[in-house]
């Protein structure tokens, strides 16, 4: 298991100068973007570092939804400003950005493929010392300040990929609840549709002995590992918070009770897949963010088209756990009760209807999009949406489940509506 340290409540943030202060940090690199360098979470930041004397460049180019040209900016200005400590402040965005500038420059003569995840990239290792990272989640969504994973956009193949290594997860993780009261309703929504998703997939992941083959050296064995004992015990606790606060904190943004919890529970669950790992909704999730054609989503103040990381992973979400129950029936109908299915009288044969159903009506409460046709894509779009999820093996890999092209193409199809 690998952890993130964590610093946990209101107004945490205010200890970063401190933290740095104790580092010896004399050089920082604090990234976040456009939107949030306005906002209260990166001003608490900034009176953190002055407060403490901490000098530092500010980079908020950072793209919401990054490609392989936004991680390579921020790489070029990590690598220019020779920096002994790094600060993100933001969602998943920020802080993998941040992850992949840190990496680069302590590597300066790796080639940019060398350390994104095969088959893609080379993959390889991470061997070399990276910089103290401290991220300042303001979503609840990825958990990325537990993880030592970071998602960009590929364009060239316009599929999304990424780099994954335990060396590159934050040194230390602010989770200041405070900072969630600033995020808008879809905003919370689709966040928190990726922390239902993280703690599901990573629960009925292929278990950890299960894999083959075993590489026969610790440092090569993968971030994701399969669902396991102690993952296990993150993810659901995680999607009963899931169950009880993320209506409220959609519905209500001064629930600061429903707020905190979920800011909480994306940490947990991060813990929990950035261990087990995460399969088939994250592989197809890839494609239908890459591929976006004119999209724009509600709450989020963009100037491109994106369909937001949750959304494009939550909306396949009955599709695939219909698909993946036969292996583990009672995982999935154990998961479907959390989420408020009634299964004193279930079949254990009916598991992954029971939770597609399950999953079903809580997207129908939130009025979320009616399913892929919603967001713009048409079957016409369903090989290439498969081509796009072929690569995913690292994370396809982990479906209890195989899967052919038939199989991929049938659950795109089954995703088109949803209710």
């Amino acid at each position: 298991m690998a952890i993130s340290n964590i610093r946990y409540g209101e107004g945490v943030t205010k200890e970063i100068g401190m933290d740095l202060q104790n580092l010896g940090a004399r050089r920082v690199c604090l990234m976040t973007d456009k939107n949030l360098s306005k906002l209260p979470p990166v001003n608490a930041v900034l009176n953190s570092l002055a407060k403490y004397g901490i000098k530092f460049q500010m980079y908020d180019n950072v793209r919401v939804e990054p490609t392989d040209q936004s991680f390579l900016d921020a790489i070029q200005f990590a690598k220019k400003g020779e920096f002994d400590a790094f600060v993100a402040v933001g969602g998943g965005s920020v802080i993998d950005t941040c992850k992949a500038a840190n990496l680069y420059a302590a590597s300066p003569s790796s080639e940019f493929l060398d350390y994104v995840n095969a088959p893609i990239g080379k993959g390889k290792p991470v061997t070399v010392p990276l910089k103290p990272l401290i991220a300042v989640p303001t979503t609840s969504g990825t958990g990325s300040e537990t993880t030592g994973v970071a998602i960009f956009d590929f364009k060239e193949l316009k599929v999304k990929t990424g780099i994954a290594s335990r060396a590159i997860k934050p040194t230390l993780g602010l989770i200041d609840p405070l900072h969630t009261l600033s995020m808008p309703e879809r905003i919370v929504a689709n966040s928190g549709f990726d922390v239902l998703c993280h703690a599901l997939e990573s629960y009925t992941a292929l278990p950890y002995n299960e894999r083959s083959p075993c590489p026969s050296n610790p440092i090569d064995r993968p971030a994701y590992q399969g669902s396991n004992p102690v993952s296990d015990v993150w993810a659901l606790h995680a999607l009963r918070i899931v169950a009880k606060y993320l209506k409220r904190a959609i519905r209500n943004p001064e629930d600061r009770e429903a707020r905190a919890n979920m800011h909480l529970a994306s940490a947990f669950a991060g813990i929990g897949f950035g261990n087990a790992g995460v399969h088939l909704c994250h592989g197809m999730s890839y494609p239908i963010s890459g591929l976006v054609k004119t999209y724009k989503p509600k709450d989020y103040n963009v100037d491109h088209s994106l369909v937001p990381h949750g959304l494009s992973v939550v909306l396949t979400s009955p599709a695939v756990f219909a698909f993946t129950a036969q292996m583990h029936p009672e995982r999935h109908l154990e998961a479907a009760e959390i989420l408020g299915a009634d299964i004193r009288t279930a079949r254990i044969k009916d598991a992954g209807l029971i939770l597609a159903d399950t999953l079903r009506k809580f997207l129908f409460d939130l009025n979320v999009d009616d399913g892929l046709a919603a967001i713009g894509y048409s079957k016409a779009d369903i090989p290439a949406l498969v081509k796009g999820t072929l690569p995913q093996e690292r994370v396809t890999k982990l479906s209890p489940r195989s899967q052919t092209e038939e199989d991929l193409s049938a659950l795109f199809e089954a995703s088109m509506k949803l209710y």
